[in-house]
């Protein structure tokens, strides 16, 4: 099972719940994105999204170049019917009929609709471009952290192995190679090759 990485940005005072499963695709809250234009009612801001005819062909066209799963026999239907007075769709048709991996639904405690962050981008400028603009700022500010926090594991890690690699040269010197001569000490490093040709039985290379 996945392990799920939950984090949040912030614009103009509003909290946007993301989250992670594979730690290289984000999904940011689209509900929580559409309260900043209808407090009470976020779904409703979604579907009426959804209704406009930019918004599906959009979709359309994200789904195309990154999900080769994508029906789009389903699609056209949905692009046909768009910006009609008559359409309606919710976010869960849109990804049952078109295996959308874009958008998806998620129920329970901390649920709702989140998308990609190309889509969620999207939906922020249809309500406001000032909010847009402050979204991504601080989505920037998350990326810059998590990058931080990586570099300083990668450079951890990395000391680390220095410390490793001291301890395990300083075992090998002390209890394998401590009956060697001076001429095969000053070789004891020349190559790994070397090494396994070294027979510590009568402490002379082959």
């Amino acid at each position: 099972m996945s392990k799920v990485k939950k984090d949040t940005i912030e614009a103009k005072g509003f909290a946007i719940p993301i989250y992670t499963e594979d730690f290289k695709n984000d999904y940011i809250s689209l509900t929580d994105i559409a309260r900043y234009k209808n407090v009470h009612e976020p779904k409703d801001v979604v579907k009426n999204w959804l209704r406009v005819r930019d918004t599906i062909e959009f979709l359309g066209l994200w789904e195309t170049i990154h999900n080769p799963n994508f029906k789009g026999v389903e699609f056209d239907s949905f692009r046909k019917e768009a910006g009609t007075n008559a359409f309606t769709l919710s976010p869960q048709r849109w990804t049952e009929n078109t295996n959308a991996i874009g958008i998806v639904s998620k129920s329970g405690r901390g649920g709702g609709t989140f998308a990609d962050p190309d889509i969620a981008m999207e939906l922020a400028s249809w309500i406001s471009a000032e909010f847009k603009l402050y979204l991504i700022q601080d989505y920037k500010r998350l990326k810059l952290d998590e990058n931080s926090k990586l570099s300083l594991g990668w450079n951890l890690n990395r000391e680390i192995s220095k410390i490793n690699y001291k301890i395990h040269t300083d075992a090998i010197k002390e209890y394998l190679l401590k009956d060697l001569t001076n001429e095969q000490l000053f070789y004891k490093y020349a190559s790994k090759a070397d090494m396994l040709d070294v027979d510590l039985s009568n402490k002379r290379v082959k």
